[in-house]
């Protein structure tokens, strides 16, 4: 299978600084977002560790098989938890540091994603969006033991509060799955700049739309913009395409 990638960031409209980072390697079949943390400088260093580490490691090993692919993605993550936890360590001013992160590789007709934090990863499959990571945040795991509602998470003063991230802790607990892809699936990888505005019920009617990603990408964006653009707001897209 062949595939096609797009990524686009935004700062938003309340933010001074973009704190969100991204990469697409439509060569290797790899894209990543993350999500900085910590403030200014700090989470906009954070964040970029991790995609130069996916970069790096994925340039260097190459990973030709699922399962060099699921190694690849459980270093790149551990590696760079391992950089920003060094990093903030050796430097008091940023102290705090931290990001969360998706990864989304693909092998022939497979792919693995690796996640940590709120940050989010999709699949949009013959009209059904469906969200394939689980938000490691406070809110979501009240949702989960049925303590508020939908509506009330949406709303919640907590919401940003996230339970895993990247430069926390050692070990790091990272989220892995594995999937079978069909001609036509669209895969998003974003920010929660993008889901805090926009509901899944319109992010699903945006790509439902035969426009290319890039228009898809920019519409995604403006309409987390129109709702209020509180955060920076980053959207990458990867459509499968037949052989």
């Amino acid at each position: 299978m062949k595939r096609e990638f797009f990524g686009k960031t935004d700062v938003g409209l309340r933010r001074p600084n973009n704190e969100d980072a991204w990469i697409v390697m439509p060569d290797l079949d790899v894209c990543a977002v993350a999500d900085g943390m910590g403030g200014a400088a700090s989470g906009e260093l954070a964040s970029r560790m991790f995609v130069e580490t996916v970069q790096e490691l994925f340039g260097h090993l190459r990973p030709g098989t699922e399962q060099e692919a699921v190694e690849a993605a459980r270093e790149a993550f551990r590696l760079g938890n391992e950089r920003i936890l060094s990093f903030a360590a050796s430097k008091p001013s940023h102290r705090g540091m931290g990001c969360t992160a998706e990864l989304l590789a693909f092998r022939d007709d497979r792919y693995v994603a690796g996640h940590v934090g709120d940050s989010r990863i999709y699949l949009f499959r013959g009209g059904v969006l469906k969200q394939i990571t689980h938000d490691h945040s406070l809110v979501q795991s009240q949702l989960d033991r049925g303590m508020i509602t939908e509506q009330e998470a949406r709303r919640h003063s907590m919401r940003h509060v996230v339970l895993r991230a990247l430069g926390i802790q050692e070990p790091l607990a990272l989220d892995l799955s594995r999937g079978t892809c069909r001609v036509g699936d669209v895969f998003l990888l974003c920010s929660d700049g993008l889901t805090d505005m926009v509901e899944d019920g319109a992010i699903r009617d945006i790509l439902s739309c035969t426009d290319g990603l890039d228009a898809s990408a920019a519409r995604l964006i403006e309409s987390a913009k129109a709702a209020g653009g509180a955060d920076n707001i980053t959207v990458v897209l990867c459509r499968v395409l037949p052989p």
